[in-house]
């Protein structure tokens, strides 16, 4: 940080390039493209790969408000999946039956701990001749087949928002993807429709705006910050193994809980690396008696999240869409139920054995009251 304010450049200059490089080296990226938030760069990577006006993008109907927005500022329309129970990403087979004659571009999602079923999804893609972009802003880390999220079609994101897996000291993201064009784009995009200089090996377009472009670009500050915490991402993955393993041990049986996170990949390979891998970002529960709980474990000094209260197509901001209650059944089931325990890399033995003896005295309550009645 002292190097930044010394050089005077604060933001698109010397860390942001560090940065680029390192996170290119450690998704496997042909290209990596700094930005200011996780949402610019979804917005970006769209219009990079020729959203138009009018498009149909398949997303996924429970997913943070940048999935569908995004879809919006990019010029296209969003088109809502419901998920998979169990991945809370958007599920194959609904995806299929979700295809319409305006559909172009389909955008998973990779919520929480685990990646969507990418297999499944760019079969779907092919039959479709559909562009497959990646919503890969919680899944630093994450790889499927040894491919690192948003690395399976057109390009991925990365947020690097402070609570995230790798997180700065205010927003920041990345774009990712193997195809020049689509990085060239994006990078004169974020910067006023121009580059000016080469970063990863893709090439200025000129320093000439040739494109509508905006300000997105990343400030040097929060590269720096990157930089010296990607040293400590691995080491920090694991810990988030160990406590989401804590939780799972501590509530497996835990009444009134109805359902917990099951990883689905994870194990190292022959190699001593991870051909698949989950990573937790989030340790979400389920309950019938959420928002109960919400308030009890409140009550105690204990902090939740609600991911995500109401499901996309139920925002008002897409009530022109016309979607009614009961649409997107797995998606509204989520929204009721879910909400994430406190989650990070200094949780102790101890705050893990406070909060899941927490959720167990409510859950013994609970068990009580339907036993008197």
């Amino acid at each position: 940080m002292d190097e930044v304010f010394r050089s005077g450049k604060f933001s698109h200059g010397k860390q942001v390039g560090g940065l680029e490089s390192a996170l290119a080296d450690y998704t496997g990226a042909r290209h990596v493209i700094g930005v200011n938030s996780g949402t610019d760069a979804l917005v970006l990577l769209l219009r990079a790969c020729g959203v138009r006006p009018g498009d149909g993008v398949l997303v996924p109907a429970y997913s943070f408000f940048a999935t569908a927005s995004a879809v919006v500022l990019a010029g296209g329309t969003p088109q809502f999946v419901d998920i998979d129970p169990q991945t809370y990403a958007m599920d194959p087979a609904a995806l299929e039956a979700a295809v319409t004659s305006r559909s172009r571009f389909v955008m998973p999602v990779h919520l929480f701990h685990t990646m969507a079923d990418m297999a499944a999804v760019t079969a779907v893609a092919r039959r479709h001749g559909l562009t497959v972009v990646e919503d890969s802003a919680e899944a630093i880390g994450m790889r499927r087949h040894g491919v690192h999220a948003g690395l399976h079609g057109a390009g991925g994101v990365l947020s690097f928002f402070p609570s995230k897996t790798l997180g700065a000291l205010g927003d920041a993201g990345a774009v990712l993807t193997d195809d020049p064009e689509v990085a060239a784009t994006v990078a004169a995009l974020r910067h006023h429709g121009r580059t000016g200089r080469t970063l990863n090996n893709f090439p200025a377009i000129s320093t000439e705006s040739a494109l509508p472009g905006a300000n997105s670009k990343m400030d040097d500050i929060q590269a720096a910050v990157l930089l010296a915490k990607l040293s400590l991402l691995e080491e920090h993955i694991a810990r988030r193994a160990e406590l989401a393993d804590g939780y799972t041990t501590r509530l497996q049986d835990a009444p009134g809980i109805v359902r917990l996170p099951q990883a689905i990949a994870g194990k190292p390979d022959d190699r001593g690396g991870y051909d698949d891998r989950d990573v937790y970002y989030v340790y979400l529960i389920e309950t019938e008696h959420r928002d109960d709980l919400v308030a009890h474990l409140d009550r105690h000094g204990i902090g939740t999240e609600v991911y995500y209260p109401l499901p996309l197509p139920h925002q008002p901001a897409f009530a022109q869409l016309g979607h009614q209650p009961g649409e997107f059944p797995r998606a509204e089931a989520a929204a009721r139920h879910a909400v994430a325990l406190p989650f990070h890399p200094d949780l102790g033995s101890g705050d893990l054995d406070r909060v899941c003896d927490t959720i167990r005295s409510f859950g013994a309550f609970l068990a009580g009251t339907r036993t008197t009645a």
